[in-house]
């Protein structure tokens, strides 16, 4: 656990007095970019099997203790870097238990491939004899996982799958096929990292002696480049004389996408087989669970519309699947649903989140795909199902019940009757021990940080774990205004959530300037009664009033709500954003003369849209833009507006690409020149468009930046540079 001296506790009061004197100056903003008023965490605590334990990670990566849940105590040593014989590192960045809570794997040096999965030096740490044995001499490995009997390791490296034998230090190779940009192993493209959360795709048998592994065939996918440059922070030294070309697969609406199959190595005979799934290539397998039976191999499919996921079960040894259970929509299946796809220990069961009813709910099955019973019930929709307890034929989750910019948790008997295990306002989730007996509730609500309190399964607490006392103490002090949670009407009439920050001397009759900030993505939100603390409150003190409202299409307001812009992505949120902006501007304080609007990925698509098809908004910053959805990954896009072969009409009225000869207002449009997700090119053809029609308006470009614009001064450059256009424009 990190704490704080009492030194320096005293040193951060007097930054902070400081800051009370003067919140308008740059060192305010550079704060707030550097991440200075986010609450302190804890490390990640993970559950041992028998849910009365906990182990948790030192923040120096040097020590992984083992806790009492019931007295916070530590009660053994599982890693001690120190005690370690012979050891060959110096610290590391995680770990992993092996079934049997004798052996870990641990990792360090790791570097991501894109956002989510990553390749590091792994090793496996024998907690008894206290020796450690790195899992492969042949270069950085790729999620690592140990067999249910504890005695083999997969991971994977350059695009294939290999197997480390522990018992005698062998590594086969599993797959030989894999090469760059052509097939990949058990391990995700850009397209299933970035749009299905995937970080490895591939999972052991309960017995230990067969390994399932998507194999994405990338042959036909088109590609994508972008130069990298020497650069700064980090520096790229290979690409000092000349510019290097990246080049990875990109698949974009319409255009053709990995063809993926799924297939079972044999980890005594070395086999493979591939599972009969049917003809249909234009699918998706974002996830594979294997259940308590060897013929229980898990495998959802979605449809390349992803408007049905149907649920397969295959048999390995016979290749033939049966198809257990179909979920389907008239617009798409949310793939997040299969988070909370889960088989219960009885071997009977598994749980299972849909929509059907309208809300998002959970579900018990059996393993022949015959409704059980419906889990949760209610109009509001399950936010995250942690689980459900057969011994007390229990479930826990969490739910936007109370309020849809709020969450809570709860619980519910087979009886129906429902239970809030959180206390207080805000925004609750819940980290459950394995037998449920306890949780970690980490809860924050608008204008306070977030607490870590942990509770027994009756919701009553038993002691907090971080309450950042010192946070609430200091940013009071700062002598900032607060956010006000308020409603408003969408441009047909739907009541809406937002937020108001306004200068601490909005009172005085002053007309102020007015940004609206969103974001405004299917399944977004955010106007969310939790802590954050932003740009806005910068901008509040530099005389700037900010409002935030969520639209139609945002989240936890059930599916009518979330996909009504089905098809029509960026039609109904833009007319929203203007109706907010009309309504703010009838406000007291608001100069409605002096409106605008910024949003960085889709709500730079937004600012866009609602600047190119009204005249409302007198300035816009634009980050990392969609300007047109010909140019955005097949899965994304394709969700939520079919292929443009479907759907041109969607894709031509809803462009900011067509619409840029109707700009109006003041605008400055970002870019990240290494943006993998959001292309560049979606800025340079939208700014060609404005010059051809004559249209001025500011740029900015950032080298070397992805789209999170990050790295070195570049955050705190693109806020002070936004901040000088609004000063300018606004």
């Amino acid at each position: 656990m990190f704490r704080i001296t009492s030194l320096l506790v005293l040193l951060l009061s007097c930054c902070f007095s400081s800051f009370a004197q003067n919140t308008s100056d740059d060192s305010f903003l550079r704060q707030i970019v550097s991440g200075h008023f986010r609450p302190k965490q804890i490390q990640e605590l993970r559950s041992m099997r028998n849910g009365e334990f906990y182990t948790q990670m030192s923040d120096s990566g040097k020590l992984v203790l083992k806790y009492s849940f019931k007295t916070g105590r530590v009660v053994d040593t599982l890693f001690n870097i120190r005690r370690v014989i012979n050891c060959p590192i110096k610290y590391i960045e995680g770990y992993e238990l092996d079934s049997a809570e004798v052996k870990m794997l641990v990792y360090l040096n790791s570097k991501k491939t894109y956002r989510r999965a990553f390749a590091a030096d792994y090793y496996v740490y024998d907690i008894k004899r206290r020796n450690m044995k790195p899992v492969s001499e042949g270069g950085p490995q790729q999620a690592a996982t140990f067999s249910p009997n504890g005695r083999m390791v997969v991971f994977a490296r350059n695009n294939n799958l290999y197997l480390n034998k522990l018992d005698y230090g062998t590594e086969i190779a599993m797959t030989k096929d894999g090469e760059e940009n052509k097939i990949i192993n058990g391990m995700p493209d850009w397209l299933y990292e970035e749009e299905f959360d995937c970080t490895k795709l591939f999972v052991w048998s309960p017995d230990s002696k067969l390994v399932a592994f998507v194999r994405l065939d990338l042959n036909n996918v088109q590609s994508y480049s972008y130069i990298r440059y020497k650069g700064s922070n980090p520096e790229f030294a290979n690409a000092a004389e000349y510019p290097e070309v990246v080049t990875f697969k990109y698949s974009k609406a319409g255009t053709p996408i990995p063809q993926a199959s799924v297939q079972v190595y044999d980890t005594y005979y070395k086999t493979i087989k591939k599972m009969n799934l049917g003809s249909d290539l234009d699918a998706y397998y974002p996830k594979l669970v294997w259940g308590n039976k060897m013929e229980e191999l898990a495998i959802p499919k979605f449809g390349r519309d992803q408007t049905r996921l149907e649920l397969f079960f295959a048999n390995p040894r016979s290749t033939v699947s049966k198809l257990i259970l179909t979920d389907k929509s008239s617009s798409y299946v949310d793939y997040e649903n299969l988070n909370y796809f889960r088989f219960l220990p009885d071997g009977h069961h598994f749980t299972f989140v849909s929509e059907k009813d309208g809300y998002r709910h959970a579900y018990l099955y059996n393993t022949n795909g015959v409704l059980a019973q419906q889990l949760t019930k209610g109009k509001f929709d399950v936010t995250n199902f942690y689980g459900y307890d057969e011994v007390k034929r229990a479930s826990y989750f969490q739910a936007a019940e109370v309020s849809s910019t709020g969450r809570d948790i709860y619980t519910v008997d087979a009886k129906g009757i429902m239970k809030r295990l959180s206390n207080g306002k805000g925004s609750h989730s819940a980290t459950f021990s394995n037998d449920f007996s306890y949780f970690i509730d980490q809860s924050s609500s608008w204008n306070s940080p977030d607490e870590f309190v942990l509770y027994n399964h009756l919701g009553q607490p038993v002691r907090t774990l971080e309450a950042n006392s010192a946070l609430k103490k200091d940013f009071a002090a700062l002598g900032l205004p607060k956010k006000e949670p308020f409603t408003c009407t969408a441009a047909d009439g739907t009541p809406l959530n937002g937020w108001i920050v306004k200068p601490v001397n909005a009172g005085n009759g002053a007309k102020l300037p007015v940004l609206l900030v969103q974001y405004s993505g299917p399944d977004s939100q955010e106007a969310t009664d939790k802590w954050k603390v932003d740009w806005e409150y910068y901008l509040a003190s530099n005389g700037y009033a900010v409002v935030c409202v969520d639209g139609r299409g945002t989240a936890a307001r059930g599916e009518r709500f979330r996909k009504c812009t089905y098809e029509q992505l960026g039609n109904i949120e833009s007319q929203d954003q203007i109706a907010v902006a009309k309504y703010v501007g009838t406000l007291p304080f608001a100069d409605k003369s002096r409106i605008g609007i910024w949003g960085w990925s889709y709500g730079g698509f937004m600012t866009l849209m609602c600047m190119t098809t009204s005249d409302v908004f007198k300035a816009g910053v634009s980050v990392a833009p969609v300007t047109d959805w010909h140019f955005y990954d097949a899965a994304y896009t394709e969700r939520f507006m079919k292929t443009p072969q479907e759907n041109e009409d969607g894709y031509t009225k809803n462009s900011p690409l067509n619409n840029a000869a109707n700009l109006q207002g003041s605008l400055l449009i970002v870019c990240g020149l290494a943006d993998d997700n959001v292309h560049p090119q979606n800025t340079f053809e939208f700014v060609e468009k404005l010059v051809q029609a004559n249209k001025q308006f500011e740029m900015q470009t950032y080298t070397n930046r992805n789209h999170s614009i990050y790295g070195g001064n570049t955050r705190f450059h693109l806020y002070k540079r936004m901040t000088d256009f609004l000063k300018k424009n606004l």
